[in-house]
């Protein structure tokens, strides 16, 4: 997985972006709880008032508060008694509690001075208890007061910080109401502003989010299409041995599903890879710090419950997970192959047959997907219970410890929102804990095609072409097995095929013959013996180069969905239409093109599908024809034409190849009748050699091939000519 995510360098400024747009939305989101507790607590619960130290006082209640305390001298050193002419300092708080009208009568007023933070957490420390008091002992009955102050202190003194915080707010805004102050307004404006912060938090989360979506997407198309580049290019230069051994449909299956599944693990992985544990751990300590911590254990049980739950199903479903690919490719390898023998299963009337062979492979992929799908679908539920049963859980604990004073309410609520944030992560975690492994093994399906290196390679330093001895092909020697066959299939061949002359190559089925032709452009390379071109060995000179000088037409015709035109300009689009159209007289295919409504413009299908197979082979060989190489090989490529058009053919080809090398490979003996040279090949051995006339003479399995197609009386008037 990890060679995989290497081809992300290409996209490292976009994931660098997603990281800190990830920190930041998780910072944005690990801040949204704290302010629905400040709303709940401070604003609903404690009117606004943020602080149990009263900014503004009136003398009256200052100096009833300091009857409740011997810290008077601390405390009135943090006061101004204001004057009739307060500074900036004293004026702006008294215009933010009491209006710009407010006109300050001399010694009536206390003002907090500005003071640091740990400065006034002293103070509050230290007046608590006091206002407190104050607030427990003016609400009795005179004759009480002196009775119930030592058992108010002890009261007091029992409280935790936070609830004695909180009463002491709530005589505060009496205070306040005491001396003129519209509480009302701070309540308003607390919850108005800390309400636009929460939103304001809020837009930078979603921006991060839809931001995060965005390049993730772009991040994962880029590592799909260069992926998709680095298989198909490799596949491209794949000997005809790594196509064998990678059938066509698992190419086809690497190259699509499972570099989709990369695809959709990447849009979602740094999501999972960061923004989860920032938003697991940080949401932890946040429960641990800012709120009661008494319910963190609650955490634990939905954590372990989670784990369990995932890891019960990861291991019930994780083989099938591995299946699934092979499933699929073997389901794309027999529909390929029943789509591609399409023709001879009607002609068998095997439908059935097929129609069974298709639904076995399908009902194989379909049961996988089915236990693997249900298994995943129980997931979502049973992990939904447990977040709303740990919610229920919270509330409970949470509604007795508020019920008791020792948690505030909107503490409980950031409590719940911080688990739920855990949760989460660790369901995300989840998600792609099931993912991953699916994609483990698409990974590795693809990293064994672009790390297989093909048999055939170019060496570091190659070699040039004699022009001395230009087309010619000799082989020494020869002999070739296919990778991991116990024998050879050709033992020791021996011929030189020279320019200007048309060496032909016969013999049985499975003799070798195609064999022989598809080591000239290197599709394989010899396993012994030496086969040279233009005087070099075909393993001293580069690919590209031998290519260049081969006109090669398969055995089976092969065409490119496009034009007529395009087909027969395969090896230079920018060929001059002359060029294209002698091509195309001399296969003999003009009679054909000019009969198509559009002529060279006329659509081809894909593989040549709209053409019959005398047309597809005659278009091909136009192609090896346009291309004029130094060296034509055609590997039966004459088979699909009738007699006429065949020997029309050949005519026309020995006049434009009468300075060219012509290795011709043929069932059919009427095609190398007049070859220069006829190789006779049995069982991968070289037994004949010579003219079809000498042949005739001296080699009784050439003999035999000849007269079993045509006459001895045929034979003896071709022979004479």
């Amino acid at each position: 997985m990890l060679k995989v995510l290497k081809n992300l360098k290409k996209t490292l400024g976009s994931v660098i972006a997603i990281v800190i747009l990830l920190c930041v939305q998780a910072a944005a989101d690990l801040a949204l709880p704290d302010y629905t507790s400040k709303i709940v607590n401070e604003g609903i619960q404690a009117g606004g008032i943020v602080s149990s130290v009263p900014d503004i006082i009136s003398k009256e209640d200052m100096d009833k508060i300091l009857l409740f305390t011997e810290n008077d001298d601390e405390i009135l050193n943090n006061y101004t008694l204001v004057s009739s002419e307060p500074n900036k300092e004293q004026e702006k708080i008294i215009n933010k509690y009491l209006g710009k009208d407010y006109n300050v009568e001399n010694d009536t007023i206390y003002v907090l001075n500005d003071l640091e933070d740990e400065e006034k957490s002293n103070l509050e420390s230290i007046m608590v208890s006091p206002i407190l008091e104050m607030t427990i002992i003016s609400q009795m009955p005179e004759e009480q007061r002196n009775q119930m102050l030592e058992e108010a202190t002890k009261q007091i003194n029992s409280m935790s910080d936070s609830i004695k915080e909180q009463a002491a707010v709530s005589s505060i805004k009496q205070i306040y109401q005491n001396l003129g102050v519209d509480t009302d307004k701070i309540q308003n404006d607390y919850i108005l502003l800390s309400g636009l912060q929460m939103l304001g938090v809020a837009l930078v989360s979603m921006i991060s989010a839809v931001s995060i979506m965005f390049l993730s997407s772009r991040v994962a198309a880029r590592l799909g299409k260069t992926l998709r580049d680095k298989v198909f290019k490799k596949v491209i230069s794949f000997s005809n041995a790594e196509l064998n051994e990678f059938s066509t449909a698992s190419l086809i299956t690497r190259s699509t599903n499972d570099i989709q599944q990369i695809q959709q693990l990447i849009a979602i992985l740094f999501r999972v890879v960061v923004y989860a544990p920032i938003i697991g751990i940080g949401g932890f300590v946040k429960v641990l710090t800012s709120t009661d911590n008494s319910m963190a254990w609650i955490i634990g049980v939905a954590i372990i419950a989670i784990l369990f739950i995932v890891a019960t199903l990861f291991a019930v479903a994780m083989p099938r997970f591995r299946k699934l690919q092979d499933l699929v490719d073997k389901l794309n390898e027999v529909s390929r192959e029943i789509l591609t023998g399409i023709p001879v299963i009607r002609a068998f009337n095997k439908e059935k047959k097929e129609e069974a062979r298709f639904d076995d492979a399908n009902k194989d992929l379909m049961k996988t997907n089915i236990f693997v799908n249900r298994a995943m679908s129980m997931m979502m539920p049973l992990l939904m219970f447990i977040m709303n049963s740990i919610m229920v859980l919270i509330i409970w604990v949470g509604g007795h410890n508020v019920d008791q004073g020792v948690m505030q309410v909107g503490d409980m609520m950031a409590f719940i929102q911080y688990t739920m944030q855990i949760v989460m992560a660790f369901l995300m975690i989840s998600m792609i804990s099931i993912m991953l492994p699916r994609a483990a093994v698409s990974a590795r399906r693809i990293n064994e095609v672009i790390d297989r290196e093909p048999s055939i390679k170019d060496k570091k330093e190659t070699k040039k072409f004699d022009p001395s001895k230009k087309g010619l092909v000799e082989f020494k020697n020869v002999s070739f097995r296919y990778p991991d066959a116990d024998t050879e299939i050709l033992e020791d061949i021996n011929f030189t095929a020279e320019p200007g002359k048309t060496t032909a190559i016969i013999g049985s089925t499975g003799s070798g013959k195609s064999t022989v032709v598809n080591l000239i452009p290197r599709f394989y390379d010899v396993t012994g013996g030496e086969l040279c071109i233009d005087g070099v060995n075909v393993k001293d000179v580069s690919q590209k180069d031998l290519r260049d000088i081969i006109g090669f037409v398969p055995q089976k015709g092969i065409l490119f969905s496009g034009t007529i035109e395009s087909n027969i300009k395969y090896s230079d689009e920018n060929m001059s239409d002359d060029q294209m159209i002698m091509a195309a007289e001399i296969a003999q295919a003009t009679e054909f093109i000019e009969g198509k409504e559009k002529k060279y413009q006329d659509p081809i299908a894909q593989g040549g599908g709209n053409v019959s197979g005398g047309q597809k082979q005659r278009l091909s060989i136009a192609r090896a024809i346009a291309k004029d190489p130094e060296i034509f090989v055609f590997d039966d490529s004459f088979s699909a034409l009738d007699f006429k058009t065949d020997s029309k053919l050949r005519e026309a080809l020995s006049t434009k190849t009468k300075d060219k090398t012509v290795i011709i490979v043929a069932q059919r003996i009427s095609t190398i009748l007049n070859a220069d040279k006829i190789i006779v090949l049995e069982e991968g051995k070289m037994v004949g050699i010579g003219t079809h006339e000498e042949l005739m003479k001296n080699n009784e399995t050439y003999r035999q091939i000849a007269l079993s197609q045509l006459s001895a009386e045929e034979l003896g008037e071709k022979g004479g000519e």
